[in-house]
């Protein structure tokens, strides 16, 4: 719920707004180079499981990143010469959420395996999505982390408040 209304509808309809869109700047501002049309059209639809499909198709931990990302994308946003950007870090967040409510986000194990093993150096967000694109090609990994716990920058870099 947002200011008594439903949160869905209105993440459809900023979705939405990125359908008018000519040249989509946001996604050459985008520290990850999220295709972020690509998955707001799904987003515009309701259909969050190809959204989810689309975002992580770039973007390893969308959880995350619709929580901290500084929206450099939203800057860019084409539509905020004349009005609001679209809210895309929002919407990126929603799906993300969706994903996880809607039991959409499941393992990609990989098609066939290297025979290959291969080391990550920490277990912050880059060496747990190095390892998860690692795996899904097909090696075998093992993360090395000093701490006690895994997380990296997530974990001991970011105020509880965040």
């Amino acid at each position: 719920m947002y200011r008594g209304q439903p949160l869905l509808p209105l993440v459809s309809d900023q979705a939405r707004r990125c359908m008018d869109c000519g040249v989509p700047f946001c996604h050459g501002a985008c520290p990850l180079g999220n295709l972020i049309p690509e998955w707001n059209v799904y987003a515009a639809h309701g259909d969050w499981a190809t959204a989810a499909e689309r975002l992580h198709a770039t973007n390893n931990f969308p959880e995350f990143t619709g929580c901290l990302c500084p929206a450099p994308c939203e800057d860019s946003c084409v539509l905020c010469l004349t009005d609001e950007s679209v809210g895309i870090k929002q919407i990126e967040r929603t799906v993300a959420e969706q994903a996880w409510a809607g039991d959409h986000v499941r393992p990609l194990p990989p098609t066939r395996m290297s025979g290959r093993s291969v080391a990550v150096v920490g277990s912050g967000p880059a060496g747990l999505a190095a390892a998860q694109q690692l795996t899904r090609a097909g090696h075998t990994v093992t993360v090395y982390e000093r701490a006690d716990r895994v997380g990296g920058l997530l974990r001991y870099g970011i105020p509880d408040f965040k």
